[in-house]
């Protein structure tokens, strides 16, 4: 698969969700020495116009109001941005807000939206991923997420070298 520079548009939770998932994703950095990053939603990915980024949000902050999403539990995959995650349900609210960036960025690239939010970055073997999932308790019925940011990154993915290069844009 060819790899490029991208820019993701990310929703972020507003407090206290922020801090807790925060706390979590650096206490499992630092057990599994994987990368520490923000928590986020990834809305969309598309093109690495760093140009239009700014304007993108200035668009898609005019129409965005923060938004609630429900978490439907703590899931996890060998996928390496996907170790570790809390799935959230899909709603017409947030494929709205999706819809907003991608015609802001004037970007046809698809994005799959499959709402989670990441908490561990690494390869890890089934059994230990099984366990911590089971071991980890989001103590929100809904999570509210009020900001918008852009981050240029890699696309895909595949190891702690990409996290740390992330940058965000605005």
């Amino acid at each position: 698969m060819t790899r490029r520079a991208v820019i993701a548009y990310w929703l972020i939770p507003a407090e206290p969700a922020h801090t807790f998932f925060h706390r979590v994703i650096d206490d499992l950095a630092r057990r599994f020495d994987a990368p520490v990053f923000e928590p986020h939603v990834t809305l969309h990915v598309g093109a690495d116009r760093a140009d239009s980024a700014q304007a993108t949000l200035a668009e898609a902050e005019r129409e965005y109001t923060p938004i609630k999403l429900k978490p439907l539990g703590i899931q996890e995959s060998a996928e390496f941005v996907k170790t570790l995650f809390v799935q959230f349900a899909l709603t017409a609210e947030l494929c709205h807000v999706k819809g907003i960036i991608r015609d802001a960025a004037q970007d046809s690239s698809q994005y799959d939206l499959k709402p989670h939010l990441s908490l561990l970055y690494n390869k890890l073997e089934p059994a230990v991923r099984r366990e911590l999932a089971a071991s980890i308790v989001v103590p929100f019925s809904q999570i509210t997420f009020d900001r918008i940011k852009a981050v240029r990154c890699v696309s895909p993915t595949h190891s702690r070298a990409d996290v740390e290069s992330w940058r965000v844009i605005t």
